[in-house]
């Protein structure tokens, strides 16, 4: 079975429409932080680099009045329970081994805690620790991060030499 890519990843049409909604810039950023976190807690980068990229495409867009309302978008929040969903059938979709899409849709759901009624600290596996500690390391106050801009040709430039870093270390494994 061959390896689905990032970049497989980033180019179908469902993963195009929910990263605009939370950001293109800050997918892939937290991907490429994912993958020196797992390189250091000793996890697998390929199952890390997914869930970071595809970490917040449950986000959906709480307006009013025609503005961003953050305080709103944080009571109503269910992202993370919406992205997981999306991701492991994207990832099947894709042809990505069932136990893969488990692992990396797990990894989404358990990004964040805001939006149960208890703290997950202490309860995650390494992985979703590692995509975790990625996202909150590109965070900026009230979801800015959300906000920045990339061009899709940069991030798929950018995630292409990701997946190179990847097959690397996968290569290394074998």
């Amino acid at each position: 079975m061959q390896r689905v890519t990032l970049v497989d990843v980033f180019k179908h049409r469902i993963t195009q429409k929910y990263l605009q909604r939370s950001g293109i810039h800050h997918a892939v950023t937290v991907a490429g932080h994912a993958f020196d976190l797992a390189l250091k807690a000793e996890v697998d980068p390929d199952l890390a680099t997914k869930a970071a990229l595809l970490h917040d495409m449950g986000h959906y867009e709480w307006y009013r009045d025609g503005k961003w309302d953050y305080e709103e978008y944080r009571k109503h929040d269910i992202h993370a329970i919406k992205g997981a969903e999306r991701a492991h059938k994207l990832l099947i979709r894709l042809g990505e081994d069932r136990l893969v899409a488990k692992e990396v849709s797990l990894a989404v759901l358990l990004h964040t805690d805001s939006y149960l009624p208890f703290e997950l600290e202490g309860k995650r596996t390494k992985l979703q620790e590692v995509v975790r500690k990625a996202d909150e390391i590109d965070e900026q106050p009230l979801g800015m991060h959300h906000y920045k801009k990339m061009d899709k040709s940069v991030a798929i430039q950018l995630l292409n030499e990701l997946d190179q870093k990847v097959e690397v270390i996968l290569d290394d494994q074998v």
